[in-house]
């Protein structure tokens, strides 16, 4: 990972609230951050690149769409852990998953275009693994705008 400059920190402070909603939101974005258009965007790259940023892009309301996700955890053996996280990454419904010390050691968000692609994912995934996976749906949606100052 690259370290961060000012115009770094400028850059994705100013993005963690989005882009402009305007028909040129690049130019809108050179002229906020007194910065040529073409560096922006290189620069994102950039931090795409290295690893600084995982990345980039619209946050959608997937249940609008007609689209479904929830929250999943599995209980691994150790021993197996990589082998199963290998499993999921291979699987295009898995958002990510990531370890916790927990009786459930490994968590995951599944994305599908339709609720029972949720089911038939699950399905897939106890299959494949053999093990039993914890389903945590969203009762109530929360917007909480969250903002990491650099």
């Amino acid at each position: 990972m690259t370290e961060l400059d000012d115009f770094d920190r400028r850059l994705l402070n100013r993005l963690q609230h989005g882009l402009p909603l305007v028909r040129h939101p690049w130019q809108e974005l050179a002229s906020e951050l007194d910065a040529p258009q073409e560096r922006i965007r290189q620069r994102l790259q950039e931090l795409l690149d290295d690893g600084t940023l995982t990345r980039f892009g619209p946050m959608y309301d997937i249940e609008q769409l007609g689209g479904a996700f929830t929250l999943a955890a599995l209980s691994v053996p150790e021993e197996r852990f990589d082998e199963v996280a290998r499993q999921l990454d291979q699987i295009a419904a898995v958002a990510h998953n990531y370890r916790r010390e927990h009786e459930y050691n490994m968590w995951f968000v599944l994305a599908t275009a339709t609720p029972q692609g949720i089911l038939d994912t699950i399905g897939e995934i106890e299959q494949l693994t053999g093990l039993s996976v914890l389903n945590l749906p969203k009762e109530t949606t929360y917007h909480v705008g969250l903002h990491f100052p650099l």
